[in-house]
Parts: C-alpha cells; sequence; structure tokens
C-alpha cells in the first residue's frame, strides 16, 4: 500500500483563513502543514471546511496530494455560536459530495469540538476510525481565564468524544494531563504528537533588513502575535509597557486582530488611557509569509496568554532567533526553556513580565545568545516530525503497511 487517504474536518476554520482574524490562528496553520507534510509522505489529504465566502470555489487543488474542499452549512458571515445547529447541514452536503465524487477514506481526523460530531457520524458510515485534535478545551480554558464564556454543549461534546474516538492527538503532555484530571477519561486513547514550525518560513534574517521592510527606525520593539480576544492577556503587556525603565524608548508592536472588532477597540482605549497611546502599533492581522519580517524585526517576542495549549507564535518567533517572554502556561512551558531561549513567567501580571523585558532590553549579548538557542530548539520541532507521528497513529489503527515517500 502506498499511502492512506485522509479526511480531515475543520468545521468553523478554514485553514485559509487570514490568521489572527475572528478565529484565525494556530489550528488553522496546523491542519494546513500537517496536511502538506501528509502529502509528501505519499498520503493523500481531503480538508473539510465550511463554505465562508461567497468567491470561494467548492474544490481548491492545495498541492499535489492535498485538497481543500468548501461545504455549504449556513450563511457565510455566520458566527461561530451559531454554527453547533449547523452540523448537520453540513454533514449531509458532506455526504452528498463523497457520494458524487466516490472517494475512499481510511481515516477521518477532526479539528476542533465542533467537528467532532461530523467526523464522529463519518467514521460510522464508512466504517473507519475517528481521530480527533481539540486544540483547546472547554475546562481548560474556564479554569485559567473565568471570565471565558463557553457554549454549554461543547464540554459535555469534548466529554463525549474522548471516550468514543478512536484516537486522541494532543500537542503536550500537559494536555493529557487536563484530560486526566478535567475530564476524568481513561487515557488509553490519547496520544501526544507535538506541533511544529515552518522552518523555511521562519528563519533568521538581519534586524536592519526586516525593520527597512516594515519601516521602522531604532526603537526597542516588543511584537505580540495573535488573535485578540481577554484570554491572551494582551493587556497584562500594555501594563507592562507602562512599568518598563525602557518605556520611553520601547514600542510595543500588536499584531493581530481586525480594526473593527471589540477587543481591538478596547485595547486602544486601555492605552490611550495609561498614556501609552504613542508608544503602541496595532497593525491587525497580516499575511502568514509577513510574519517572519516582524519576528526578525523585534527584539523580543512576548505572549502573556492565560492559556495556550501548544502557543505556535512563540515556536515561530524562536525559529526567527528572536528571544520569548511568554506565560508559564499548557504548551508553552514544553518548548520555552526558562533562561536558556527567553523566560517563562509563572504570575500573569505586569510586573514580572516588566522585569524580564528590562532586563533583555538591557542585554543585547543576551538577546543574541538567547535567541540562537530559541532557534535551535525550533530545529528540533519541524512540522515533517509531527506529520510522521499522525502517519504513524493512522497506520496503527487501520492496520495498513505504508511505504513512507518520504526521502532521507
Amino acid at each position: 500500500m502506498s499511502g492512506l487517504s485522509v479526511a480531515m474536518l475543520s468545521f468553523h476554520g478554514c485553514p485559509f483563513a487570514r490568521l489572527g482574524e475572528g478565529d484565525g490562528g494556530g489550528m488553522n496553520v496546523y491542519v494546513l502543514q500537517a496536511a502538506r507534510e501528509l502529502a509528501k509522505l505519499g498520503h493523500r489529504v481531503d480538508i473539510f471546511t465550511r463554505h465562508h465566502d461567497p468567491d470561494d470555489l467548492e474544490v481548491v487543488d492545495i498541492e499535489a496530494g492535498v485538497r481543500l474542499i468548501h461545504v455549504r452549512a449556513g450563511p457565510f458571515d455566520i458566527d461561530k455560536g451559531g454554527l453547533y445547529e449547523r452540523i448537520p447541514e453540513f454533514l449531509a452536503n458532506l455526504t452528498a459530495f463523497h457520494r458524487e465524487r466516490g472517494t475512499r477514506y481510511d481515516v477521518v481526523h477532526s479539528h476542533y469540538w465542533l467537528s467532532g460530531p461530523v467526523g464522529e457520524a463519518l467514521s460510522g458510515r464508512w466504517n473507519v476510525p475517528h481521530v480527533i485534535t481539540f486544540h483547546t478545551l472547554a475546562k481548560t480554558k474556564k479554569m485559567a481565564h473565568a471570565g471565558e464564556v463557553e457554549s454549554p454543549r461543547r464540554p459535555v461534546v469534548e466529554q463525549r468524544m474522548i471516550g468514543a474516538a478512536d484516537a486522541v492527538v494532543v500537542s503536550t503532555e500537559d494536555e493529557i494531563e487536563a484530560i486526566r484530571s478535567l475530564y476524568r477519561m481513561p487515557l488509553h486513547n490519547v496520544r501526544a504528537i507535538s506541533a511544529g514550525v515552518d522552518l523555511d518560513l521562519f528563519r533568521p534574517m538581519p534586524k536592519r533588513a526586516a525593520r527597512d521592510a516594515l519601516g521602522l527606525d531604532g526603537e526597542n520593539l516588543v511584537l505580540y502575535v495573535g488573535r485578540l480576544e481577554p484570554l491572551k492577556g494582551v493587556d497584562i503587556l500594555l501594563e507592562a509597557l507602562r512599568r518598563l525603565d525602557y518605556s520611553p524608548c520601547t514600542r510595543l508592536m500588536v499584531v493581530g486582530g481586525s480594526f473593527e472588532e471589540g477587543e481591538m477597540l478596547r485595547l486602544k482605549s486601555s492605552a490611550e488611557r495609561l498614556g501609552l497611546g504613542d508608544s503602541i502599533t496595532f497593525t491587525g492581522s497580516v499575511d502568514q509569509h509577513e510574519l517572519p519580517l516582524y519576528y526578525n524585526a523585534a527584539d523580543i517576542f512576548a505572549l502573556p496568554s492565560y492559556y495556550e495549549s501548544f502557543g505556535l507564535a512563540a515556536l515561530e518567533a524562536m525559529a526567527c532567533a528572536t528571544p520569548v517572554v511568554v506565560s508559564r502556561v499548557g504548551g508553552l512551558k514544553t518548548f520555552v526553556k526558562d533562561g536558556l531561549c527567553g523566560y517563562l513567567i509563572p504570575r500573569r501580571c505586569p510586573d514580572p513580565f516588566a522585569q524580564r523585558l528590562d532586563m533583555l532590553l538591557a542585554n543585547p549579548a543576551l538577546r543574541e545568545k538567547m535567541g540562537m538557542a530559541g532557534r535551535t530548539t525550533a530545529l528540533g520541532m519541524n512540522w515533517g516530525r509531527t506529520a510522521d507521528g499522525l502517519a504513524d497513529l493512522y497506520s496503527g489503527l487501520t492496520g495498513a503497511i505504508v511505504e513512507s515517500a518520504r526521502g532521507g
């Protein structure tokens, strides 16, 4: 057998959605990169997502062995909160597409809780294994940040999927512990396979060249990259900036979000109230292929999240040899080695963030040393390794003997 045929489900998040806006984030990157690397191994991957834009083609050939298939399910502009009721429509239209095309799949891999019921149904109809990756868990988010609002259905669905799926893929051992302690479920079907980073895209480049490309001057630059939501703790970063000894010559750049989003408007208002309006740049979301310029232009990358299941943006910064100052939470503490490639902050409050930022801003040699250590760590965490782990899992579940197409 030369390779497996995989149906990946990403119901609410298209892999081509603009990152940093709405729900576009690490999961979108994971789905696309894992599919591409699985194709390099000789497998075929179809990614099914909701038809969210009138200009979407039904079928997009991403590259050899990888297709993106848009399935109609509700209005284009429907809020994520209304998607659960659209699951039957998504399932029916996906099934119709499958019946019309006659494609055979060996495994179904669902991403996020909203995809889980679809994957469960297809697994039964097609008599193939069902794998699920949640990316975040409702109970973990609620525990980390009391203000989080989640659908009451979500933890119920997650609980059922953990028990019913043939395999649950998590990125870290920390997530395994969360499932054990918060969901009180047996762990026989849970497998830790680390997420990765695109080392061809995210790599070091001269800081001056990156800054020139972005039109930046010689100020100290602290960078945040990610969605804008309270869970990400950007408020902590605003307060930390105000406490810096180097505050007068330091700029905070916030990459992500939309200028129409309520959270960006709230953060801008907070910045003005703190007297930081002239020291903060909100860029909105940027194209994935532009992000290396921002990481390389920055002196420090900061991520003050209350919770991160993995923390892909921090790993991307490390791959660009930029030191990181991040919360000691979730997946971040599994690959950010405190004092080696940056700092892990145990308390989600401004003072310890300000102290570590000041320490790095005062010491260019330390920044360079930590940046190179981060790059070394990232070199061992590429997406190819993620795909190898997924392929081994799929093969074990299907009983298939698969010949890898990866050379070397």
